[in-house]
């Protein structure tokens, strides 16, 4: 039994540090946690020093907030199957299928429709790379409007104002790789296209 509480306890001591760098990697300070979670900022600060104990009632909200599983904030053992349930879901027209679990770096099957061919170009903070498995990709990039075909990939800063979408002549399959700042998925990147790999 000592053991068992002793493991706890050394769990529960790492809470604190995987809290603060959770939220670190999220670009939030204490304060924007604070208003996200509705926990106050005093609190927050004391459960990342391991000062206060962290409870269900707490850890909850922030595993939503930071978009993590509560087991990524506990540092529950990964056991197991590895697969990741694939549920695809409908967003702005599209049939998006998550491929990695909510947290870190995002990957996305996206098919996109023959219709979704009319540019809406926003920015965002982050950094993308795309991969057309199949049919025909624009990709409108700053001031740049191109054409991908199957095999075809580009890595960009996403606050370029960007648009990806159908050519309007079929459907077309992508492979979205999406990382926060902090979360690159290479150490340098010269180029805002990368050329096809054959």
């Amino acid at each position: 039994m000592a053991h068992d509480s002793d493991t706890v306890s050394a769990t529960l001591a790492l809470v604190g540090p995987r809290l603060r760098r959770v939220r670190e990697q999220r670009g939030l300070t204490l304060t924007h946690a604070a208003a996200r979670t509705g926990i106050s900022k005093s609190t927050l600060s004391r459960l990342e020093n391991g000062q206060r104990r962290p409870s269900l009632e707490l850890l909850l909200p922030l595993a939503q907030a930071y978009r993590v599983p509560i087991d990524d904030l506990v540092g529950a053992p990964e056991v197991g199957d590895p697969r990741i349930r694939l549920k695809p879901r409908r967003v702005n027209g599209r049939t998006v299928l998550p491929l990695t679990r909510p947290g870190g770096i995002q990957a996305w099957k996206i098919v996109i429709p023959s219709a979704q061919s009319d540019p809406q170009p926003r920015s965002h903070d982050g950094f993308e790379w795309l991969y057309v498995l199949s049919g025909r990709m624009r990709l409108v990039l700053g001031e740049r409007d191109m054409v991908l075909g199957v095999g075809e990939a580009a890595e960009f800063d996403t606050q370029v104002v960007h648009w990806f979408g159908s050519t309007g002549e079929e459907p077309a399959e992508v492979l979205s790789i999406f990382g926060r700042p902090g979360e690159r998925m290479r150490l340098h990147a010269k180029h805002d296209i990368v050329e096809p790999v054959h």
